[in-house]
């Protein structure tokens, strides 16, 4: 830890500041893995140097400046600073999204953990940003197109069709076999209800 201490330092007015000094922040943060005063004075050093956003593209900074952020409750600042990171793992910067909101959820409901239905909710109310999913978030509906022609199986020919009639229509639809049980099942539970 002093050792990078000094470093940062010696190094304040390089910009950007050598390799070593970034991989060696790196490896402190993930050898600090829980919240503790030497984990928060590092992040303290981190986010007040100027080269801030040059120490973000690394995960385990990342992952350590949010963990501070959301043990002192400053939320707010855990999510803009993901938003701003240049890291490249954006499925662990999504992952960490979602614990920052998972975290506020369990601190107003006054609760340890959340259920996978509140997860899920939690997520659906809090997408990640486009900078952290620039593809965008994964849609696991079927096109229009193929909904349409499933509602018109299912009103026209049966809401239960047989093994030869699954797969024939996943062959049109271009799905697998499963998908389509799994739809005219979704399909039957729904017309119940």
């Amino acid at each position: 830890m002093k050792r990078f201490m000094a470093m940062l330092n010696r190094h304040k007015t390089k910009d950007p500041p050598p390799g070593q000094v970034l991989e060696l922040a790196g490896q402190l943060c993930q050898h600090f893995q829980s919240p503790s005063p030497a984990l928060e004075k590092l992040v303290g050093a981190i986010t007040a140097c100027k080269h801030t956003t040059y120490f973000l593209t690394n995960i385990h900074v990342v992952r350590a400046c949010v963990l501070v952020h959301v043990r002192r409750g400053e939320h707010e600042a855990a999510r803009r600073l993901l938003e701003g990171c240049q890291a490249e793992e954006k499925e662990e910067l999504v992952q960490l999204w979602y614990e920052i909101h998972y975290q506020q959820v369990m601190e107003k409901q006054h609760t340890d953990f959340l259920t996978p239905l509140q997860k899920f909710r939690c997520r659906k109310r809090n997408p990640p940003p486009v900078s952290l999913c620039p593809e965008g978030l994964k849609n696991r509906n079927h096109p229009d197109k193929v909904r349409q022609e499933l509602h018109r199986f299912a009103a026209e020919v049966t809401t239960n069709p047989n093994k030869e009639q699954r797969e024939e229509l996943a062959q049109d639809m271009n799905l697998q076999p499963a998908q389509v049980y799994n739809w005219f099942a979704n399909y039957r539970r729904r017309q119940k209800s």
